[in-house]
């Protein structure tokens, strides 16, 4: 490891000096954000559970939303999972928001509503990891501990020449130890933990860093060697698996309500566990057509009564390591025979499914064909 060296104990070492360089650099260039005005833990927490999901422009609106519906960790916790899920649509990792849940819940039967003050004591509650802990020990409570996340290895690993396979236990541990060496010169570690992220969020940027006008470029390993964009080394992600999802959307006119579309709750451990969707046919390969397809024995109440409404609609929502291709086919069902519906569905008016917590694609298609 590059960072490592014999120096003579007075010799002063760009470990020495790098946390508070970075801390001066954030006094000058950080972004005016609202959770950095608060040394609330639940706004902290709040704030760094949904940044885990996304960036910061897209993550804003979200953190306000959240913070205005559940002002404290009780609100939170008496909530129903339902309406939590509902908020957080569209950031997807779904479990995330049930253990936020959760964690609320733990923290107000547990604790009284109080957060836990330490990293170690924060470690315990569920859903919270190492770099979540290290976040809110140090913003929160001014606790001397490093976060490592994906812009601080960017940082470490690029300054420090450091070529280990970040995805690897060892480099782990590699990054944390030098991460917690760091901190110790640190004037205060709640800034400098803010300082290194923003310092890769803006300045040491995956693409493109600005190396001309970083004050430790004279001493970055990256950058005397041009490794820039080797750095940091992190093999490559698993291959994206395509799926193929067909949806029959039920639909009927109720006397009273008008339109109604059939719905229900994902149960399965699979993609979007709790969230609503139509009746779902997946197949191995895509269908173009209904008569492509084997209908299964407990849609044959519609059929052939119902009324195809024209052509599918085709919508696509990438995650992480799933490619979801959908083709939506609406079919009507007469008023006298909608109440023998599939196990599980239930039949929501438009205003009531826009209630409902959905994945994107749902949410997608309803936006596309009710507007």
């Amino acid at each position: 490891m590059d960072w490592q060296s014999d120096n003579k104990p007075n010799e002063v070492t760009v470990q020495d000096t790098f946390a508070p360089v970075l801390e001066a650099w954030y006094e000058r260039h950080k972004r005016n954000l609202p959770w950095r005005h608060t040394r609330d833990p639940y706004a902290i927490w709040l704030s760094e559970v949904i940044l885990q999901q996304t960036r910061v422009a897209q993550g804003l609106p979200y953190y306000e939303r959240f913070l205005n519906t559940y002002p404290h960790v009780r609100a939170m916790a008496e909530a129903d999972e339902r309406d939590i899920l509902r908020l957080w649509q569209g950031l997807g990792y779904y479990s995330r928001a049930r253990n936020m849940h959760q964690t609320a819940r733990q923290i107000t039967t547990e604790r009284a509503g109080k957060f836990p003050d330490t990293y170690q004591s924060l470690l315990q509650l569920k859903g919270i990891g190492a770099y979540t802990a290290a976040a809110i020990a140090s913003f929160a409570f001014g606790e001397r501990v490093a976060v490592v996340d994906g812009n601080v290895y960017r940082v470490l690993a690029r300054v420090f020449g450091i070529s280990e396979d970040i995805t690897t236990t060892q480099a782990r541990k590699t990054f944390a130890t030098l991460a917690q060496q760091l901190i110790q010169a640190a004037n205060d570690p709640a800034t400098y933990n803010q300082a290194i992220m923003e310092f890769g969020a803006i300045q040491c940027t995956p693409v493109a860093p600005d190396c001309l006008l970083c004050p430790v470029h004279a001493h970055c390993v990256a950058f005397q060697t041009g490794r820039q964009h080797l750095l940091p080394v992190k093999s490559k992600k698993a291959a994206v698996r395509e799926r193929f999802f067909t949806y029959i959307v039920l639909t009927r006119l109720h006397p009273d309500q008008g339109l109604q579309l059939a719905m229900r709750e994902r149960t399965d451990r699979d993609v979007w566990q709790n969230l609503y969707d139509f009746y779902l046919i997946e197949t191995d390969e895509p269908k173009e057509s209904l008569r492509e397809l084997s209908l299964p024995e407990n849609l044959s109440f519609i059929l052939p009564i119902s009324v195809a409404q024209g052509h599918p609609v085709k919508l696509v929502q990438l995650l992480s390591h799933q490619r979801i291709r959908g083709w939506f086919y609406q079919l009507i069902v007469p008023y006298e025979a909608s109440e023998r519906l599939p196990d599980g569905f239930s039949w929501f008016t438009p205003a009531a499914a826009e209630q409902l917590p959905k994945p994107v694609l749902i949410t997608n298609y309803l936006q596309n064909q009710l507007g």
